[in-house]
């Protein structure tokens, strides 16, 4: 299944349709970006390969740096062909000229899907590296707050048997505290009558 070639500028990478900028060096590029990229130098942008020869480069239209140097770029590169040009483009040429025209058409789709699975693991590679990164920084919040709740948990605990130890005392309190007032009811009464006082003092054996 044909998928869409991609502008080799790293930083555009946009799908090419329409038109494009083809180099001899396998490498193809959006017509703003070849504006953009290609100097006097001559030079390709993705390799630095030197394109010299006037079928270096195929443009889909005159570059805005266009110059006397550069008019023999002016060639058309329609990444959909018209069916009239289909018919003509290679007619009259020899088969084993059309062989080797397909042939090295045929390479440049097998480099350019080569270039884009590798940039497509790099990305993966890259995406699973990060995610690695994230991973650990999640176990380390995770056992420092696994830690924490750790800890909270022992204060709280601690705090439970010492909140039971003050409620023991608490009742132990309570409890003396009904002692004294029985005692101190039992010392009323024999302030009021001194006979039950004698009793209480001095029970019956």
């Amino acid at each position: 299944m044909d998928t869409d070639l991609k502008c080799n500028r790293l930083t555009c990478r946009k799908s090419l349709t329409d038109k494009a900028v083809v180099t001899t060096c396998s490498h193809i590029f959006c017509v703003e970006c070849a504006n953009e990229l290609f100097t006097a130098a001559r030079l390709c942008p993705a390799c630095e390969t030197s394109l010299t020869e006037p079928d270096d480069v195929v443009v889909s239209t005159l570059p805005s740096w266009s110059c006397s140097s550069y008019d023999r770029l002016q060639k058309v590169c329609s990444l959909r062909p018209s069916n009239d040009y289909k018919t003509s483009v290679l007619s009259g040429l020899s088969p084993s000229i059309i062989l080797e025209i397909c042939s090295r058409a045929i390479s440049f789709w097998q480099y350019q899907i080569h270039q884009e699975n590798s940039f497509q693991q790099a990305v993966v590679r890259n995406l699973t590296d990060k995610n690695a990164q994230l991973q650990k920084q999640l176990d380390n919040v995770v056992r420092e707050a696994n830690g924490e709740i750790s800890l909270l948990n022992d204060k709280t605990n601690e705090l439970q048997r010492e909140l039971e130890l003050e409620r023991r005392k608490t009742r132990d309190l309570q409890e003396a505290q009904r002692e004294r007032d029985k005692e101190y009811q039992k010392l009323k009464a024999c302030a009021h009558s001194p006979a039950l006082a004698y009793f209480l003092l001095f029970p019956l054996l």
